[in-house]
């Protein structure tokens, strides 16, 4: 766990998952869903690090975390969703750039949401990644969004259904701004690893095919655009 600062000068911790290379490396921030910084994500963090990035959980829960979705509802329905995305993560990216030479964002679900609601508030962020995620379109100013854009969503998410994409797709189109989006045969959560057996949420299900295809991409992507 590290230390850094928001833009306003609050204190916030999180978790840093760093390289071989180790800080000259370029970094991607990563948004927690609605669990908390809980092992999954560490783990996201951990992949990302072993692909030569360094990777920086902000704790948005401020040490709260929970496997019962009752409790993850309403420790997300308390997140100051605009707070989150203009102080804690703006201040990781800001964090990361005086260790990297450029720094990505990405997210799952309500980090997904809040990713894009992110890269419309952080000039310091040169690319970003969204899986299955979104805020009500009005909270998204999309003349804002300049750094370029990965999507990942599917087809069957009841949370997140598909015409809404469709909508985000034509805001960005109508804003101009440089997008990726990518639609798979897959639930909400297709690359969340614990998203199986008779513990998950359902209208969740975990896809190993589906998941790898979207980190193969998203790799690329990262790599096109922060090196």
């Amino acid at each position: 766990m590290v230390s850094f600062q928001r833009p306003d000068g609050q204190a916030v911790q999180g978790y840093l998952a760093e390289p071989a290379q180790g800080s000259g490396a370029p970094a991607i921030v990563v948004i927690q869903e609605w669990w908390g910084l809980n092992n999954q994500i560490r783990g996201v963090a951990d992949r990302l690090a072993a692909a030569g990035y360094q990777a920086l959980v902000p704790d948005l829960y401020r040490g709260q975390s929970t496997v019962e979705a009752e409790e993850a509802s309403h420790l997300m329905t308390a997140l100051n969703f605009g707070d989150a995305a203009s102080q804690d993560i703006r201040g990781a990216v800001q964090y990361l750039k005086t260790r990297a030479p450029k720094v990505g964002v990405t997210g799952f679900c309500m980090g997904g949401a809040l990713t894009l609601l992110a890269m419309t508030q952080t000039p310091e962020a040169d690319a970003g990644v969204v899986w299955y995620g979104c805020p009500p379109l009005e909270y998204i100013d999309a003349s804002k969004l300049r750094a370029p854009l990965m999507g990942h969503w599917g087809t069957q998410d009841e949370f997140f259904k598909i015409d809404m994409v469709d909508a985000l797709e034509a805001k960005l189109r109508e804003a101009g701004v440089g997008f990726e989006f990518h639609r798979y045969l897959a639930h909400h959560a297709f690359a969340n690893e614990t998203a199986v057996g008779p513990g998950r949420i359902p209208a969740t299900q975990y896809d190993s095919a589906w998941a790898q295809q979207a980190w193969d991409r998203s790799l690329r992507f990262f790599g096109r655009y922060l090196g």
